[in-house]
């Protein structure tokens, strides 16, 4: 079980895991990242600007990173791939305004 880092949340984790699912390199936008994870696996009860917030946030961390500035389109790095496995420091993606 990997270590909950300050800063995040069960959000964060849904986001990722989904992402890790889909393969190596699959790029997303967070519309269909929402809806695969409320309306299909039935895994998050958030809205959709929710799941687009903590999208957002998820590149400083060095998690997911932003492929498309102009449609904003994220995939999983390979940071994003450690901290799933358990492999990562959790200080090593703390951000310093976390608390």
């Amino acid at each position: 079980m990997r270590p909950r880092v300050e800063g995040m949340n069960e959000v964060d984790d849904a986001i990722l895991e989904f992402f890790a699912e889909q393969g190596d390199d699959v790029v997303l936008p967070p519309t269909v990242v929402w809806y695969n994870l409320k309306e299909v696996e039935y895994a998050l009860d958030k809205s959709r600007e929710t799941v687009a917030r903590r999208m957002r946030q998820l590149p400083k961390r060095g998690l997911l990173e932003k492929v498309d500035e102009d449609r904003a389109y994220y995939r999983l790095t390979e940071k994003g791939r450690s901290y799933l496995a358990g492999d990562i420091d959790p200080d090593k993606i703390k951000l310093e305004n976390d608390e």
